[in-house]
């Protein structure tokens, strides 16, 4: 369990609201300016963050951070860069909770204790594990308990009640309900599953329960956090530094949007 993820979330939930959770891959627009974009996600009021590590093969995501990760690779991105990246961004600011969203397979060949050690050593809060089954887990939630890391599962509307506390059960810090069926990516519309699977979530655990994927505006946010404790956003994010002029423009664009979604969600 990571106390200070707990506590944030449990800040928002005092202040009668959902926390904001931005998402932005490590390596984009440039190695050294992801920690400059993650900076922007915080600055305009995002309560905690996950930096992604890029992948060759982002099964669950859709095009927008699709390209993104292929810049990232393009631009040579490696695990050490992403660590480098929460080094700097907690350092920046101690008391957000910074988490890393990766597929199983850069860990596990990186080594699962060297990099929740290594995670930890730049001040990371924990892990988001889309694909990693809870059956297989042992290794990572081990090395990641024994280093207050907190490790969040993803459950999605086609998981069934079992399965559900299943998850749950093996996770910590928040759930991650993906809100539709699919891949990542703003839509003109939140999935009108995601209230359903948050109760159904809900009912298995006493664990914070933060819906991502789809929400893109302050009206998205805001009808997300009426049943959600955290609002989860990343595709948007993304898009605004795709469409900038410069990387400072992307900047800008980003601290905007955040702004505008952390009003949305203050408004449950």
């Amino acid at each position: 369990m990571n106390t200070q993820l707990s506590g944030v979330l449990a800040a928002a939930k005092a202040a009668d609201r959902a926390a904001l959770i931005g998402y932005l891959p490590a390596g984009f627009p440039t190695i050294d300016g992801a920690a400059q974009a993650v900076q922007a996600l915080i600055d305009g009021g995002a309560d905690a963050v996950e930096i992604g590590l890029p992948h060759s093969d982002p099964v669950l995501d859709g095009p927008t951070i699709q390209t993104a990760d292929d810049i990232a690779l393009r631009n040579g991105v490696r695990t050490r860069d992403v660590l480098e990246t929460v080094r700097q961004v907690t350092a920046a600011n101690p008391t957000v909770p910074v988490l890393v969203m990766t597929y199983w397979n850069p860990v596990d060949r990186y080594g699962a204790a060297r990099f929740a050690a290594d995670l930890a050593a730049a001040g990371g809060a924990g892990c988001i594990l889309p694909d990693l089954p809870v059956e297989e887990a042992g290794p990572w939630l081990a090395a990641a308990e024994e280093l207050g890391l907190a490790t969040v599962f993803v459950v999605a509307p086609s998981s069934r009640d079992q399965r559900l506390a299943t998850i749950t059960a093996s996770g910590t810090g928040f759930v991650y309900a993906a809100a539709v069926m699919g891949v990542t990516g703003s839509r003109n519309q939140v999935g009108e599953m995601a209230e359903d699977l948050v109760r159904r979530t809900r009912a298995t655990t006493d664990l914070p329960v933060c819906v991502g994927l789809g929400v893109s505006t302050a009206a998205q946010a805001a009808e997300v956090a009426a049943f959600a404790d955290g609002v989860i956003v990343g595709s948007a994010f993304v898009q605004r530094i795709l469409d900038a002029a410069s990387p400072e423009a992307g900047y800008a664009a980003v601290r905007e949007l955040a702004a505008e979604l952390a009003e949305g969600v203050r408004k449950r």
